[in-house]
């Protein structure tokens, strides 16, 4: 029994808390410039000396880069909202998430963004202050890397430093190879294919890069990206041929992850394929990435270089499946909390 003197203090719950990459608030200078000094700062992105790093960051990135992205972030915003998809999908999710958890009232479900609005340290904060003594934190990316999945982490472990009571934490591991993953992915492939009037030669599963650096220095990345596409392709009795890996979106002189995404579908192309589709199996939700370098700008470059028909398949985003894949790997790591 509290004494009647004793301030109310919510307790006994537990907090989920979804975090993806961000999203800048706006497509305009500022904003955006905003957006990407948060990003281009974070040693886990950038790897570079700070002495040889800064003068170019501050010096010609941030000052040509921002108008570039911008309308890039544009020609993908979610007008109806005036947000970028991902905060709409990653909202979405946690809302879904929450549902899912209603019959649970001690658990809390909420979200983040890594860089931008909202804040891991302010849902942090948010959650404590909701009772949550536990708190699962969910990096939204099925594949580890450093520079997402350790980020989120190290900006998780920071919030605590902030807090005098601290929840107890978990965070989410790899989920690369989880079984009902991959059926989703190869659910979403298939159902996808089956709306269009044309069946693709080649489908290429597209990841996000990292520095070749990266991996050599023990970075994970690569080799559960190779998973996922090996499980895939056996999952739906596809060849090597058939299911292809690639890596997108590299940035600096450095040399990324290979084969690249761009390169391939022009050589393809160039090679006489006419038809091919591309799906995304390291981003839980549609993006910058998805939405306008693949679906616009690797279409464009597959049909200037000679080919017909061209597919973009969509992230799983907060389809059914989706849903079921981040509940499912929910579920399993609050065990023993829930």
């Amino acid at each position: 029994m509290k004494p009647a003197s004793h301030p109310p203090v919510k307790h006994g719950r537990v907090g989920v808390l979804l975090v993806n990459l961000g999203t800048p608030e706006g497509t305009d200078y500022a904003p955006m410039r905003r957006y990407l000094k948060q990003f281009l700062t974070d040693k886990r992105v950038i790897e570079w000396s700070r002495v040889f790093w800064y003068p170019i960051l501050f010096g010609i990135v941030l000052n040509t880069r921002p108008g570039k992205v911008g309308k890039a972030y544009q020609s993908i915003w979610n007008t109806e909202r005036n947000e970028s998809f991902l905060r709409t999908y990653t909202r979405s999710q946690a809302e879904i998430m929450a549902q899912a958890f209603q019959s649970q009232t001690n658990v809390v479900v909420d979200w983040a963004m890594r860089y931008g609005n909202p804040s891991i340290e302010s849902r942090m904060q948010a959650l404590q202050a909701e009772g949550c003594e536990r708190i699962l934190v969910f990096p939204l990316y099925p594949q580890y890397a450093a520079a997402t999945t350790a980020t989120v982490n190290d900006e998780a472990f920071k919030a605590l430093l902030k807090m005098r009571w601290q929840p107890a934490l978990r965070t989410v591991p790899p989920y690369h190879d989880d079984p009902i993953y991959i059926d989703a992915l190869a659910n979403s492939i298939t159902r996808h294919l089956a709306t269009l009037d044309w069946e693709p030669e080649v489908v290429i599963t597209s990841f996000h890069g990292i520095p070749q650096s990266y991996f050599k220095k023990g970075d994970p990345y690569y080799c559960q990206c190779q998973k996922t596409a090996r499980l895939l392709r056996e999952r739906l009795g596809w060849s090597k041929d058939k299911l292809q890996v690639t890596f997108q979106s590299r940035f600096g002189p450095e040399e990324w992850l290979q084969p690249y995404t761009d390169k391939t579908v022009e050589a393809l192309a160039a090679q006489g394929v006419k038809r091919i589709a591309v799906v995304n199996p390291g981003f839980v939700s549609d993006c910058l990435e998805t939405l306008e370098e693949i679906a616009e700008q690797a279409a464009e470059s597959f049909h200037h270089a000679g080919g017909e028909k061209f597919a973009h398949i969509p992230c799983l985003n907060d389809s059914a499946d989706g849903m079921t894949v981040l509940e499912h790997v929910v579920r399993r790591e609050l065990a023993g909390w829930v």
